[in-house]
């Protein structure tokens, strides 16, 4: 997969399959059965004039800090099994590319001084992401353990050419940034990232917040939002812990909450002298566009394993 899947392609299928309206009762919401110490999640989906179905499913165990993720792939026609994939290098390339799809249409055309807040593998994915779609002008990193912060800076320099240093803390990694990209929640969901920090032109990216107990931008940081672009705005609006913490304390957001497709398609334009935010917390669309390319160059270049057996398709 690592061989088959690149960042400008993964980047040009995203922000390709955002560009037309996306079909509600093809891609639903996501759907997650859990208990104590456990989730199991699904994100299911037909994607458009590909033929095919799929769904990706991630098997959670909080209290043990550990995850299992696996996409299928069906033939729409046949229904026959057409492949499985590591469903978590999936989700990290096709999250990192749906940020790079927003921040290119979100964030102004010059080079941007970044901030991430976080070192682990989101905030590494985002980082070689935007590479390919924006020019770094420099880079600041926060994570709470200082090795951690200094080597991500150290491997953004070396790969990307550009200026990086660690910071101290997130207010100072936040404070000139012109992008700030949100990609580690703190262990007790309080925020990492607040409002008062930001520029008054700020774009920011948030995708650790995906659940209602998940904290990630304070209450102040989504008052201060011109607009919020979302890939799910339901979901993203009554799912998600930072956007729940906000309405709890007054916040009017649902007037600000723009879908990807309206963005892309302009059918909206970000108004000037704000801030606003990418918040996302992963679609069907994005697992499958990425699963499928994968598929594609899988195939062209004859790499992959061939299954012996599979499931039938019965007649019914």
């Amino acid at each position: 997969m690592r061989a088959v899947l690149s960042w400008p392609d993964a980047i040009d299928a995203i922000r390709d399959a955002y560009r037309t309206p996306v079909d509600a009762a093809a891609l639903p919401p996501r759907t997650m059965a859990r208990t104590d110490g456990a989730w199991l999640r699904s994100l299911s989906g037909l994607t458009a004039d590909t033929g095919h179905m799929g769904v990706k499913l991630i098997a959670a165990s909080p209290a043990n800090r550990r995850a299992s993720y696996l996409v299928a792939l069906f033939d729409r026609r046949t229904t026959a099994l057409v492949a499985l994939l590591d469903g978590n290098h999936i989700t990290g390339m096709r999250t990192a590319a749906t940020s790079a799809v927003a921040v290119e249409a979100l964030a102004p055309q010059a080079p941007l001084r970044v901030a991430v807040v976080g070192s682990g593998f989101e905030a590494a994915n985002h980082v070689a992401a935007l590479a390919g779609v924006r020019e770094i002008a420099g880079l600041a990193v926060f994570s709470p353990t200082e090795a951690n912060r200094r080597r991500l800076a150290a491997e953004v320099a070396a790969a990307h050419g550009v200026p990086a240093d660690a910071a101290d803390s997130a207010e100072e990694a936040v404070r000139d940034a012109d992008l700030v990209i949100a990609a580690a929640r703190s262990r007790d969901e309080t925020p990492t990232v607040h409002g008062a920090w930001l520029r008054p032109d700020a774009t920011v990216v948030s995708i650790g917040s995906t659940l209602p107990e998940q904290r990630e931008l304070d209450v102040e940081a989504l008052r201060r939002a011109g607009t919020i672009v979302a890939d799910m705005p339901d979901e993203v609006l009554t799912q998600t812990g930072d956007m729940l913490a906000a309405a709890a304390e007054g916040a009017e957001l649902a007037g600000k909450v723009v879908p990807l497709t309206d963005l892309l398609g302009g059918a909206w334009t970000r108004p000037e002298d704000s801030v606003a935010i990418w918040k996302s917390v992963g679609s069907a669309l994005q697992d499958l566009t990425v699963s499928e390319l994968c598929v594609r160059r899988a195939r062209e270049r004859g790499v992959g394993r061939s299954l012996g057996e599979t499931i039938g398709a019965v007649a019914k």
